[in-house]
């Protein structure tokens, strides 16, 4: 039979949708190249030859002529016309302009876990504790609707720390209300309400909701203008462990890695381990240089930051008519107006000893205010902070990378690559009075998403080289979550914008979305261990890119997130209290020590204080070794897996080793009859590696779940 054309297809569905007019889609720009007002010029006679009434001025019809970086109009036509068009020479395609429904906003849709998921009837009895700089309880994230009693509220608890004296000439308010704006973003991030239409000024615009919504919020403030010491994260994990939280998200971490009983995160961790509450804590935001690590005690999940498929473009616009990319999420509506640029190098504060090698950074002090202000600053570093405090209008960095992300700033701002600062430069030397103007931001689609961004800290593991940290990557860069209305957007004191929502980036946003698929998965395995839930999100997680990465799996851990399978891996790695004290032994932690610790009548064995294989102390849902000798590569791993899957099933090892390296599983099945069972198998590595790092992975496989566990084998340096 004959078939119908797909356009035809199409458009007789049109009658059925609510149609804005139609797009038409033409493909890459027109070659040879022509001016976008000759494109212009080619739609509207393209229009002209489908509607027939002379009344009508064509160029109304136009909504949009697109021909920048691709060839396309959208109009108002009716499904003849329509029809008509896709019918011409050149038109790829011909579809109708729908009013989509609006949808962090992008985040959890990314990583595959949509509004309308599966959720156990019991989210609504689990706790999600906030360890940050409290919160905006008036946020419609943390709306009360729809809670009935017991208990009513969203938010039901709210503590405040202030083990010091209050900093003087602060904005700080003595009660857990934020006025930083980061804990309410992660707390909404975690576990807020669904939002619909929320944005930074039009960026981002969609449903803001949390991993969790209908779960309740318990608030720890600890971190203020001045900092979060460790005296209040203490009191702060020591009041969340008695409040019974189910979860905990903390967002903080410190400058340097520190003995694990030395950091008040370990060891707040560690103690609600004990009582079975699970913790997610930012892996840092120290990258890209490895060992940058500052989170990463084995008894918790250590979250690195990921992209998702957005990103932000920020344009800057020469006198000379030229544009450029860049980033920045950039706020400010410039509607065209052009400002003076100047090179940093060419206006330094000489009067207190800066030359144009100081000046061309940008640091604070370097600038001379009178030549900076109002004009727009060319700088070299890496960030702007010298141009804005020396009063300068906006600034453009030459510094971008690859991987490099850059949140709101106070003024007008954005960063290009390295040789666009050149051509922005050669400019500035051959115009007599050089101007520019930057673009508010515009949403772009990052088609290399998910990779790891430069500024999320790196392992491995600089206290326990045996065990793989981070642990997992999640969301981190660009999240639009909740924000305190009386926080300057930026960060930055005079920042007078005012907004409910805003788009920050860093692993602190990354922990509260591991957070919250924690508690997702708590809430259908109420009883599960805190390392039952961590082994089920790492052994789900999708494989990540070290093509995108060179760091492998000290970017991004097990890899990115995956929500919709974390309750369902099929088997997990559990450990209990004393698997982790056995680990503690084999550290080399006194039998003294531990018995402090944990209150109990512990005690090593000889056995257990030889270092050996550290990992092999621990089952972990992942397997490192490190080797000083990268010719001569030996390790064994013991580990056993629980079944939660299927209650009879058949496991099958399916290995893939990196070359030069010989993997063996024994046994290579595992045969399960009962839920619960628990079996044991031995992971032997052997061979050279040629690489400073190289990755390979265990999958049991029964056929229905996949358990995958990375396999990382490195030069210990």
């Amino acid at each position: 039979m004959a078939l119908t054309p797909w356009f035809l297809l199409l458009i007789s569905l049109i009658s059925t949708l609510p149609v804005d007019g139609y797009i038409v889609y033409m493909g890459d720009k027109p070659k040879p190249e022509v001016s976008t007002t000759t494109t212009s010029a080619l739609h509207v006679n393209m229009l002209q030859n489908v509607i027939d009434d002379s009344n009508i001025a064509h160029e109304s019809l136009l909504l949009h002529s697109y021909k920048r970086t691709f060839n396309g109009f959208a109009a108002k036509l009716t499904e003849e016309e329509a029809q008509k068009l896709a019918g011409m020479d050149g038109v790829v395609s011909v579809f109708p302009s729908e009013t989509k429904k609006l949808q962090t906003t992008r985040s959890w849709d990314f990583i595959g876990f949509p509004e309308m998921v599966k959720r156990s009837a019991i989210e609504t009895d689990t706790i999600v504790g906030l360890i940050d700089s409290g919160i905006w309880p008036e946020s419609a994230s943390f709306s009360d609707a729809g809670f009935g009693p017991p208990p009513k509220s969203k938010i039901i608890g709210a503590r405040y720390y202030r083990s010091q004296p209050y900093p003087q000439n602060s904005s700080d308010i003595l009660s857990p209300r934020d006025t930083d704006g980061h804990g309410t973003h992660t707390a909404s991030t975690a576990a807020g309400n669904l939002v619909s239409k929320a944005s930074l000024y039009g960026l981002g615009l969609g449903t803001a909701r949390g991993g969790v919504p209908s779960a309740r919020i318990a608030v720890y403030k600890v971190c203020w203008s001045d900092g979060c010491p460790d005296a209040d994260i203490l009191a702060a994990f020591d009041d969340a462990i008695a409040d019974g939280v189910d979860i905990l998200s903390i967002s903080i971490g410190g400058f340097r890695p520190l003995d694990y009983f030395r950091n008040s995160i370990d060891i707040g961790a560690f103690h609600a381990l004990r009582k079975g509450i699970f913790t997610s804590a930012s892996a840092g935001n120290e990258g890209p240089n490895l060992k940058t690590i500052t989170n990463f005690a084995p008894w918790y999940l250590a979250v690195a930051a990921s992209t998702i498929d957005r990103h932000f473009d920020t344009k800057v616009q020469l006198g000379n008519h030229k544009i450029y990319e860049g980033i920045v999420t950039n706020t400010f509506e410039l509607k065209g107006k052009f400002y003076p640029i100047v090179y940093a190098a060419d206006v330094p504060d000489r009067a207190a000893g800066y030359n144009g090698q100081t000046s061309r950074l940008c640091r604070i002090g370097t600038l001379d205010k009178k030549l900076v202000e109002g004009k727009i600053v060319l700088c070299d570093g890496a960030t702007g902070y010298g141009a804005i405090y020396a009063g300068a209008f906006g600034y453009v960095l030459t510094s971008r990378n690859a991987a490099d992300v850059i949140d709101p700033v106070p003024v007008p701002a954005a960063s290009v690559w390295f040789h666009v600062g050149n051509e922005i430069a050669h400019y500035l030397n051959s115009t007599r009075n050089p101007t520019a103007t930057i673009w508010k931001s515009t949403e772009g689609v990052d088609a290399l998403a998910p990779y790891v961004p430069s500024f999320s800290s790196r392992g491995p593991n600089p206290n326990t080289p045996n065990i793989l940290k981070p642990d997992i990557a999640s969301p981190g860069v660009s999240i639009l979550a909740a924000w305190s209305p009386i926080a300057p957007v930026s960060g930055f004191e005079g920042d007078d914008r005012v907004t409910s929502y805003n788009i920050i980036s860093g692993t602190s946003m990354a922990c509260p979305h591991a957070a919250g698929v924690a508690a997702y998965v708590k809430s259908f395995h109420p009883n599960w261990s805190p390392a039952a839930i961590l082994s089920a999100l790492t052994t789900t997680a999708k494989p990540m890119s070290a093509n995108l990465n060179p760091e492998a799996e000290f970017a991004y851990g097990a890899g990115l997130l995956n929500p919709s399978r974390a309750p369902y891996p099929g088997l997990v790695y559990d450990a209990s209290e004393i698997d982790y004290v056995n680990f503690l032994c084999a550290q080399g932690y006194s039998t003294k020590l531990l018995k402090a610790l944990t209150g109990d009548s512990y005690s090593c064995s000889s056995s257990q204080s030889s270092h050996g294989t550290l990992s092999d102390h621990l089952n972990y849902p992942s397997v490192a070794l490190s080797t000083s000798n990268p010719k001569s590569v030996n390790g064994i791993f013991n580990r056993t897996v629980t079944n939660v899957g299927s209650p009879k099933s058949t496991y099958k090892a399916k290995v893939s080793a990196p070359p030069g390296l010989e993997i063996k599983v024994n046994p290579s099945v595992l045969k399960f009859t009962s839920l619960g069972q628990k079996l044991s198998f031995q992971v032997t590595v052997k061979g050279l590696i040629e690489k400073t790092i190289v990755s390979g992975s265990l999958v049991w496989d029964d056929g229905k779940f996949q358990v995958r566990s990375p396999i990382v084998v490195y030069f210990l340096f």
